[in-house]
């Protein structure tokens, strides 16, 4: 069950009894929260990032586990763990204490220059995908189905296709099939497993920072890729596939993670504000038609 309802005065209550060094500081929600964790300005350079559903719980462990072994290779800041905090003032769950990281979540009117963003993305995920994978989290319940095969979510895909006009219906079904029909060749590699431009900081236009580790593993990074075709235009996909050196069958992974994320998000009756909450630049049904339409 989803928690709702968590506040200021929660945090303050936390901070109060286990970091009692925190507690003098201000608690402020911040101005746009998430859907897994309810985020709270600490003071001027901390976060706090509480679950909202027992299913986010095991990203709060493996953050602290992992954002210190991969924040040092990658070119852009990722979120610095500071403090791992136990259930406790009536919250149910583990949650955590970050350094707050400066900037806005991607929007289109905040990126002018799609093509510059394209390979600030492209230059964080070939860092990232070469991290060494030894004893990191292999894709599973934990990232969500990330990083692993598409055939996991082909009910929910198959379900939705009755909203569709026919003809698209059927261009989905068989790009759907296509993409979960197509073999992975290389490797399985560290993935973030949800580059949403709400999960990407910029500053002046740049990329400035990736957060929300809560989904990552090692598998198939192919999902990283979704925001080609929720965010960026035709010209600036194709400078971030190509910056990546995507082959064809991780491409057509990637359109079929794009396709799924678009019919979940178009089976949601405020489907617009959800969408406005991703940043994407495009509508849901405009994503299946990118994706669709793309060659």
């Amino acid at each position: 069950m989803r928690t709702t309802g968590i506040t200021a005065d929660t945090v303050a209550c936390l901070l109060r009894e286990q970091f009692p060094e925190l507690a003098h500081l201000p608690v402020t929600p911040v101005q746009v929260d998430g859907w897994d964790n309810s985020t709270f300005r600490v003071g001027p350079s901390l976060t706090a990032r509480l679950p909202t559903a027992d299913g986010y719980v095991p990203a709060v462990a493996k953050e602290h586990r992992w954002l210190p072994v991969l924040g040092p290779l990658l070119p852009f800041p990722v979120p610095e763990p500071v403090a791992l905090g136990a259930p406790g003032c009536g919250f149910p769950r583990p949650w955590s204490v970050y350094r707050w990281l400066p900037g806005e979540t991607a929007r289109a009117e905040g990126v002018p220059d799609l093509d510059t963003f394209a390979r600030d993305v492209a230059r964080f995920l070939t860092c990232l995908w070469a991290v060494d994978t030894s004893g990191g989290p292999v894709a599973g319940a934990h990232s969500f189905g990330r990083g692993g095969p598409l055939s996991a979510y082909d009910t929910d895909v198959r379900a939705c296709l009755g909203a569709l006009p026919a003809d698209l219906a059927r261009e989905v079904l068989d790009l759907w099939g296509a993409a979960s029909a197509a073999p992975s060749q290389g490797p399985p590699r560290w993935f973030h497993g949800d580059m949403a431009p709400s999960n990407l900081l910029v500053r002046n236009g740049r990329l400035a920072a990736v957060i929300d580790f809560g989904t990552c593993g090692v598998g198939d990074p192919a999902c990283d890729l979704v925001l080609a075709w929720t965010f960026l235009d035709p010209r600036s996909r194709r400078t971030c596939l190509q910056q990546l050196e995507v082959d064809a069958g991780t491409r057509t992974r990637a359109r079929g993670w794009a396709l799924w994320k678009a019919l979940m998000t178009l089976q949601d009756p405020d489907h617009d504000v959800t969408v406005r909450r991703y940043g994407w630049r495009y509508s849901a049904v405009e994503v299946i038609h990118n994706v669709t339409r793309d060659r």
